[in-house]
Formats: structure tokens, sequence, C-alpha cells
């Protein structure tokens, strides 16, 4: 039973891969153009949500967002979320309407076809490299002062242990935050560990929720302020996951 069970969910892995390369395939073109320019982002973000959609459908997912308050679509943010899973990423973009640009681990770059445009599109960090990281800050920097929001996974990865509730944050996206005196948009993700882990054999179908929390503004702040800034937006996710689970 068990064997049977694992061939259904390396067939169900499998296609997670196919159905994330076809909708690409099929628009190369147009997508293509758009990310020739960074001022034609925001119509590459509309696709980009499209494609996450068919994504999160197509492998029988069913999202379900809840709000504490509406993002405001003339701001910019530095959304954050809590990571566990290769979903984030389509999961993001199906909740967040704002254009935004992920700051994301270059490993991902290598995946084929998905991979392409995502070394076109998003900020690539190399966590072993400091002048990565330096180059990160002045891209990030760049894509604010042109208005486009940043997404950032503050755990900086999926933790290892997978019995982890919530990592501990690094500072990146809060000095970019207080630096450029930006909201940080938290949102918390609570089923997409159960649904799709990086566990190989694992995972299934079904509803995945998200929780948008109200912006934490950083109006007035300064790098003094980063930990505090830090500490509450991550009591804020792990809050949320920990009501969740207890229920």
């Amino acid at each position: 039973m068990i064997m049977i069970r694992n061939i259904f969910i390396l067939l169900w892995r499998i296609w997670f891969y196919i159905i994330m390369g076809i909708p690409i395939i099929i628009m190369f073109p147009v997508l293509l153009i758009l990310t020739s320019r960074e001022q034609w982002y925001p119509q590459f973000f509309v696709l980009a949500r499209f494609w996450a959609r068919i994504v999160l459908y197509g492998m029988g997912f069913v999202p379900k967002v809840s709000r504490e308050a509406r993002p405001d679509l003339d701001k910019s943010y530095m959304v954050v979320a809590n990571h566990t899973s290769m979903t984030d990423i389509m999961f993001m973009l199906h909740c967040v309407k704002h254009p935004f640009v992920f700051v994301g681990k270059k490993e991902l770059a290598k995946i084929p076809i998905f991979g392409f445009f995502y070394k076109r599109t998003c900020i690539l960090v190399d966590r072993n490299s400091q002048r990565s990281r330096k180059e990160v800050f002045d891209r990030a920097h760049a894509r604010l002062h042109d208005g486009t929001s940043i997404c950032i996974f503050p755990e900086g990865g999926v933790p290892e242990d997978q019995s982890l509730v919530l990592d501990e944050f690094k500072d990146g996206a809060f000095r970019l935050a207080i630096d450029h005196q930006i909201p940080i948009l938290p949102l918390t993700f609570f089923d997409n560990k159960k649904r799709f882990s990086y566990k190989f054999f694992s995972g299934s179908p079904g509803i995945m929720r998200g929780h948008i929390h109200k912006e934490i503004s950083t109006e007035g702040l300064t790098q003094e302020n980063k930990k505090e800034l830090k500490e509450k937006t991550r009591s804020i996710i792990l809050a949320a996951l920990e009501k969740d689970f207890n229920q």
C-alpha cells in the first residue's frame, strides 16, 4: 500500500514540474518581451499571477486567503512570509496583487524553463558570498525607488528541521524597509508544508490557506529599531501559526 502511494506521489511531483513548464513554454515569446525592460514588469507580473494559479489549481490545491486589511495598491511594501515549500512562490503571487520582485536563492535558477525567467525577473542571492549580498541590496534599493514592492522570505531559506514551526529571521528585509521607510506586509502560510514540503514522498492536494496581516509601519524608524521590527514581525507570524496548530 505504501509503495502504491509513493508511486502516485512520485507521478504527482513530476506533474508539478510539467505544469510549471508548459504555460511558460506557451507564453514564452510574450514573457521574453515583457522581461526585456524593467518598465514592463507590471505586465509581466499579471502573467506571473496567472501562471501561479495554473500551477496551484493544476496540482489540486485550493487557495483560501483571509485578510485583516487590504494592501494599498499605490504603496510599496516589504512583503514577508514564513517559508516551507516551493509552492510559497506561487502562493505569494496568488495572495498579493501589488507588483513585487522576489529576492530569492540563486539555486532556483537551475530549474529548467522556470529558471530562465526567474533569473531575468528576481533578485538572486548567493548566501555564501558577501559580494552577492551587497549586490542584492543595491538592486533592491533600485527597484524600491521605482515603486515596486520587494518580497523576501526572512528565514533565509526553508529550515532543514521539518518540525521547526518558524526559524529565526535575518535582518535584510527589515534593513531595507527602514532605509526606504516602507511598511512591512506580513503573510502567514498555514498549509504549504503539509501540501508540498521538501520531503519528497509527502504532500497531497487540498486547501492551501494564507492570511494577510495588517501592515507594520516603519515611519520614523532607524536602523537602531531593526531588531525590534524584526521580532515584532516574526511574533505576528509565529502567533498565527501556533494558534492554527492548537485549534
